[in-house]
């Protein structure tokens, strides 16, 4: 359904007219601001209301503004060749078409909110959904890649770990194995040891002569098994 062309004309009601002002002022503030985003433009804005009220927006600073619009107007006086504002954007097809964009991709990001969505068809709704779900399936797709990729990473880290866990108990399996062998070696050095010991015990028992020559103490040691060194 077409919308209702208003008429342009002043509203002679003046609540009516103090609601208008109010919403239209916020329009056009929000239109400056969008097509200083869009455009990169410096933009300054000043409204006086009917009682008075000054009301303002500026890119940037309104002073700045100002003082450059001073500037500017020097400019064209000190050079009468100088195009001015007016002309420029007269003059300039692409200035317009761009901003005829800019106003274009203005409204369909305000309708991709979900702004400004009261008055469109089921046509423009449903164009706007099947935006929405391609952007989204895009979204998520690409979502799922990273955690995929996140998750190979983490794999592949784990099996490194194991790997170094692995050499680590081989070295230490090693270590061991080395204290083993070195402990068994100096048991088997201390067993020879004590062989000799006896056999050089028992040679020199075989000198002493007969059982009639050993005395009572000496065959006490021999039942106990005390070292040779207390033999006298």
């Amino acid at each position: 359904m077409a919308r209702e062309k208003i008429k342009i004309r002043k509203i002679d009601n003046a609540t009516a007219r103090q609601v208008t002002f109010s919403k239209r002022r916020r329009g056009l503030f929000k239109k400056a601001q969008e097509l200083s985003i869009l455009c990169d433009a410096e933009v300054g804005l000043i409204i006086f209301s009917s009682t008075g009220k000054l009301f303002q927006y500026s890119s940037s600073s309104m002073k700045d503004v100002i003082e450059r619009r001073g500037l500017h107007s020097k400019s064209i006086q000190q050079n009468p060749d100088y195009p001015s504002i007016d002309l420029q954007l007269d003059g300039n097809a692409d200035t317009a078409r761009l901003s005829k964009q800019a106003a274009e991709l203005s409204v369909q990001l305000r309708n991709m909110r979900g702004e400004d969505i009261d008055k469109l068809t089921v046509e423009e709704l449903q164009k706007i959904e099947s935006t929405l779900e391609l952007g989204l399936n895009r979204v998520m797709e690409k979502k799922s890649q990273q955690i995929i990729e996140q998750i190979n990473d983490l794999q592949q880290k784990g099996v490194k770990l194991m790997e170094e866990n692995a050499r680590l108990r081989q070295r230490v399996g090693m270590a061991w194995a080395g204290r083993s062998a070195t402990n068994d070696s100096e048991n088997a050095e201390n067993t020879v040891f004590e062989d000799g010991q006896s056999s050089e015990c028992i040679s020199d028992i075989s000198h002493l002569g007969g059982p009639q020559e050993l005395n009572e103490n000496d065959n006490i040691s021999l039942k106990l098994g005390l070292p040779c060194s207390h033999w006298k």
